[in-house]
């Protein structure tokens, strides 16, 4: 198949949807399909790279961080070579700016549309509408509108498709978690490495470390897991892993609790480093409640790295009470399930980072391109009936 990805995030942005198309991307070619890219470029020219289309763009950050969106007309020569190259059908990352330009190109070949909703935009409101009800309103008719315009709906989770019934899409909806590289996250840096690392940044050997990795956005709750920290500084380090908007917030609020001294901001990490940096945490622990799937969680699982999460309804094909990690639904749950891993033994321990290890398997990137591959023979053997129906 001649398949086209559009995508407004790309390299060298680094969150889940560029890291789910970047995997994708991959194992698609491996599996002998030819794939094109077509995104925003960082700025407002258009060029192409190799497979990849960057379509001219100015920056929305006063919107979302690091957001762009495209300039009215797009160099007409890398859209005339992507309908020369005449794919087969085309896969959606993103609702706003590359989308109209697949539509565009869906709409002139007469080719299917895929769509992956990666973003739960209701948990996110605050950026563009400080009403939230209004703000969910708006999200729900524009979902519907969405829905009318392609051939079917990618769910990273369970979580996602439920929200998308609730929404009354029209189309047909398919889940399918996105894929991590298990094998890098699962490939474990020796003791020595590990103990350098967490000297680094002045962990004493005998302390529980805590480690988040992610975006340090409002969305994700963070502030939460300062307050908890009041409760547990004495013996357990908190590691932030990576940076956002929220982050200059987030230092106040620690100076404000009392817990800078066990509070550790490592900011941005090089994508090379992150999965040694999981591998610091005895337990990898987030409060956030805006997440379609989690990547970061199937990360730490892969790291061996069991999970102290927020309930949400995204880990409920993920977390296995007890065996890989826990969820809490208030702070004494998240206390709680703290005093349980003190009192594990070792063996028990070590039997919970297998656990989690085997748990990350369902995640791998080769599993996940083979079930977008049959979400798009699908929709592919669907159209073909109805184009031989309406013949």
């Amino acid at each position: 198949m001649k398949i086209l990805i559009t995508t407004d995030w790309y390299r060298p942005v680094i969150n889940g949807v560029v890291t789910s198309v970047l995997n994708l991307t991959e194992q698609l070619e491996k599996r002998g399909h030819e794939v094109k890219v077509l995104t925003l470029s960082r700025n407002c020219h258009s060029y192409k790279e190799e497979n990849v289309i960057y379509a001219g763009s100015v920056g929305m950050g006063k919107i979302y961080p690091q957001a762009r969106v495209k300039i009215p007309v797009v160099a007409r020569e890398y859209m005339e070579e992507l309908l020369a190259w005449k794919p087969d059908l085309i896969h959606s990352q993103c609702e706003f700016s590359t989308f109209f330009l697949a539509k565009r190109i869906a709409g002139e070949l007469d080719i299917p549309i895929i769509h992956t909703y990666h973003t739960v935009y209701e948990d996110y409101t605050h950026y563009f509408s400080p009403q939230k009800a209004w703000g969910r309103s708006l999200v729900q008719m524009m979902t519907r509108k969405l829905s009318d315009q392609v051939d079917a709906m990618i769910a990273p989770s369970g979580k996602i498709e439920r929200i998308l019934e609730g929404y009354r899409v029209s189309c047909p909806v398919s889940v399918v978690p996105s894929g991590i590289d298990t094998e890098k996250y699962r490939r474990r840096i020796d003791d020595g490495s590990r103990e350098a690392l967490r000297e680094r940044y002045g962990i004493k050997k005998e302390e529980i470390v805590f480690v988040y990795v992610g975006r340090i956005a409002k969305e994700k709750n963070i502030e939460e897991l300062l307050w908890y920290q009041k409760s547990v500084q004495n013996n357990i380090k908190l590691v932030l892993v990576g940076d956002g908007p929220y982050r200059t917030t987030l230092e106040e609020k620690a100076k404000e609790y009392q817990v800078t001294d066990s509070v550790i901001f490592t900011g941005m990490v090089s994508p090379d480093e992150v999965s040694r940096y999981y591998q610091i945490g005895d337990l990898f622990v987030s409060a956030s409640t805006s997440e379609t799937q989690g990547m970061t969680y199937d990360e730490a699982l892969a790291g061996g790295v069991p999970l102290l999460c927020r309930k949400d309804d995204c880990l409920k094909e993920v977390v296995t009470e007890g065996k890989n990690g826990w969820q809490y639904e208030k702070e004494s749950m998240y206390l709680e399930c703290i005093q349980k891993w003190k009192e594990f033994s070792e063996d028990e321990k070590r039997r919970m980072r297998n656990t989690a290890v085997r748990t990350a398997d369902q995640f791998s990137k080769e599993s996940f391109a083979k079930r977008v591959e049959k979400v798009y023979l699908a929709v592919l053997e669907e159209r073909k009936r109805r184009n031989v129906y309406a013949a």
